[in-house]
């Protein structure tokens, strides 16, 4: 990946960021106030929601803007990481707030509370409008960045749940069902928490430097080991720096040179995604039987 694209991607990311945080950031004084008014559960979850955007897509472009530091002699690959860092943050908190909204449900259940359903209406049509803006900036960034991914999922769990909010006030208001509200409160929580967790558990496998998701880690070290005059491939470590950004660390154990072996290897290493290649040439005796370790 040349610097180039990887400036072109981080600008775009930053724009589509700032775009949805100056809409999300306008909204959520107008839910916040309305939610507390109607006494909607399913407002205040998707309020809360509103919120974590509010967050997270300030964190999410303070981490890009950090992630465009060059490299120094204390960070040696930079600060792209921080843009991991802030999606691992996201994922967590957007996991708490379902988790509370999932506590919540259960207590109006037992306890229903009267609800307001003009408010309800007006406010999620409105938030329904920018989330629906805000996912549409955000969802081209999604595939490439774990960061641009957790603000995405975050605004799309605020759209699902103004729709949910729309269909709970109307239902309320001709049935007169007042447990609609924290039903609908507690399915806005069931959907967004398993697609948190699996970006919180892919965030976490970046920060501990394990094997890109997806990456065969056996296939790989079997595609090195037969390249000509190979006869073992130890010490084997593949980690991702950042989102679509992998390295590759190896020692070749070679008993005579080999013309473009190097070439070679990183030709093996580009086919699985690895943009960076380090390879120790050793010749035949010179192991001292570490055995094979994965990275971490």
């Amino acid at each position: 990946m040349s610097e180039h694209t990887h400036n072109h991607g981080t600008n775009a990311s930053a724009r589509q960021l700032t775009l949805a945080l100056a809409l999300t950031g306008t909204f959520l004084v107008v839910e916040v106030v309305y939610a507390f008014l109607s006494g909607s559960l399913a407002l205040l979850s998707d309020a809360g929601h509103m919120l974590t955007d509010v967050m997270a897509l300030a964190l999410s472009l303070f981490a890009v803007r950090i992630g465009q530091r060059p490299a120094d002699r204390r960070r040696t690959f930079g600060y792209r990481r921080a843009e991991i860092l802030a999606a691992a943050l996201n994922a967590g908190a957007l996991f708490a707030v379902g988790m509370y909204i999932l506590f919540e449900a259960y207590q109006r259940l037992r306890e229903p509370v009267e609800v307001q359903t003009t408010p309800m209406v007006v406010v999620a049509v409105l938030g329904l409008v920018v989330n629906v803006i805000s996912a549409r900036l955000l969802v081209g960034g999604a595939e490439g960045s774990l960061n641009v991914k957790s603000a995405y999922l975050e605004v799309l769990g605020d759209l699902l749940g103004s729709v949910a909010v729309i269909v709970g006030a109307l239902l309320i208001r001709f049935t007169g069902l007042t447990w609609i509200d924290p039903v609908l409160g507690a399915g806005i929580g069931l959907w967004v928490l398993p697609r948190t967790w699996t970006l919180l558990r892919s965030s976490v496998n970046v920060l501990l430097e394990g094997a890109p998701e997806g990456l065969d880690l056996g296939l790989l070290r079997t595609d090195l080991a037969a390249l000509p005059g190979v006869v073992e491939v130890h010490d084997l470590h593949v980690w991702s720096v950042t989102s679509g950004e992998h390295n590759l660390t190896a020692h070749l154990v070679v008993p005579t040179p080999v013309t473009d072996l190097l070439a070679q290897v990183h030709g093996v290493a580009e086919r699985y995604g690895i943009e960076h290649s380090t390879v120790q040439i050793e010749p035949e005796g010179t192991h001292a039987g570490h055995g094979e370790h994965l990275h971490p």
